[in-house]
């Protein structure tokens, strides 16, 4: 009887063990896929942007979109490692570089929501009060804010990485793999992430309806002429990057609510989520218009 309950546990065990290893493998290919797509796409995005921006205005929503293609910039440079990572299922190089390229994900992520909103609030002021509030914050403010706003990320960034990110929980965590830090989620710091995820649903849903409402408004006030009007075009902008927060980033953190109770079973799942939020490095094709998507093709029919 015992011989039997022991080759019953036994084959539960291995089937258990073969059902996660199956899954690891579908996760780790759907993640390669994923970060290779978000790799040549978002350098492409960026190549694009970078060409539009440097004949245009320095507004502060142009500086502010500037920040928001570095932040891009710096997350890209990370992701070959995750796609190396991915591929081999083996991280060779220091358990330290590891806990840099994944917390980068974050940081793009959060940086990125920070600029949109920025973004979000200057058009949405400047629709609202003409432009009144904004004539007392010059460029140059813009400019220091923001490099303020990047040497407290450059400084504290790798405190937190060093002193914090993926300490505690799991001692016996593997030099091999990388990325496995739902361990390290401990209750304050839970705590924290569910006001994180929270906040972000509740800032990107708010900002959505408003901009929304905006080209309601708009509409129903030049709808004749309405494709032609620039203060349009530019809120319309405007809402792609709301948009873009309600596609890549509520789903994540809708579903980071649950993860948070399920770290260990949920932890490849976590990542596939995690990977669908860099997709957000396509907002930069929000500004291009008819006539840079027809250079754009022109060219490329040029080099074919």
């Amino acid at each position: 009887m015992s011989t039997t309950v022991g080759q019953s546990t036994l084959s539960t065990t291995i089937n258990s063990t073969s059902n996660h290893s199956q899954r690891s493998i579908q996760h780790s290919t759907t993640l390669m896929v994923t970060y290779s797509m978000v790799l040549v796409t978002g350098t492409i995005s960026l190549g694009l942007m970078m060409h539009i921006l440097k004949s245009s205005s320095t507004s502060i929503t142009s500086i502010a979109v500037f920040n928001l293609i570095f932040a891009h910039f710096i997350f890209l440079l990370t992701v070959p490692f995750r796609i190396y990572y991915y591929a081999t299922e083996d991280w060779t190089l220091s358990f330290g570089w590891c806990k840099v390229v994944s917390s980068m994900i974050h940081i793009h992520m959060y940086m990125s929501f920070t600029f949109y909103v920025i973004i979000l609030l200057m058009r949405l002021a400047s629709f609202y009060h003409n432009g009144e509030q904004l004539a007392s914050f010059q460029r140059i403010h813009a400019v220091l804010a923001s490099f303020v706003l990047w040497i407290v990320v450059l400084v504290s960034v790798p405190c937190i990485i060093f002193f914090v990110y993926g300490k505690g929980g799991n001692t016996n965590h593997s030099t091999k793999t990388c990325f496995e830090f739902g361990y390290s989620i401990q209750n304050s710091v839970k705590i924290l992430n569910y006001f994180i995820s929270i906040l972000i649903i509740v800032v990107a849903t708010v900002l959505t309806a408003l901009q929304t409402n905006v080209l309601r408004v708009l509409y129903r006030k030049h709808h004749q002429g309405i494709t032609s009007q620039q203060d349009f075009g530019a809120q319309l902008k405007s809402l792609f990057f709301a948009l873009i927060m309600v596609v890549c980033f509520i789903p994540y953190h809708m579903f980071r609510l649950y993860y948070l109770e399920n770290t260990e079973e949920l932890q490849g799942v976590n990542e596939v989520f995690l990977a669908l939020t860099t997709f957000n490095c396509l907002d930069m094709l929000t500004f291009l218009g008819r006539r840079t998507c027809y250079m754009f093709f022109k060219l490329c029919l040029n080099t074919a």
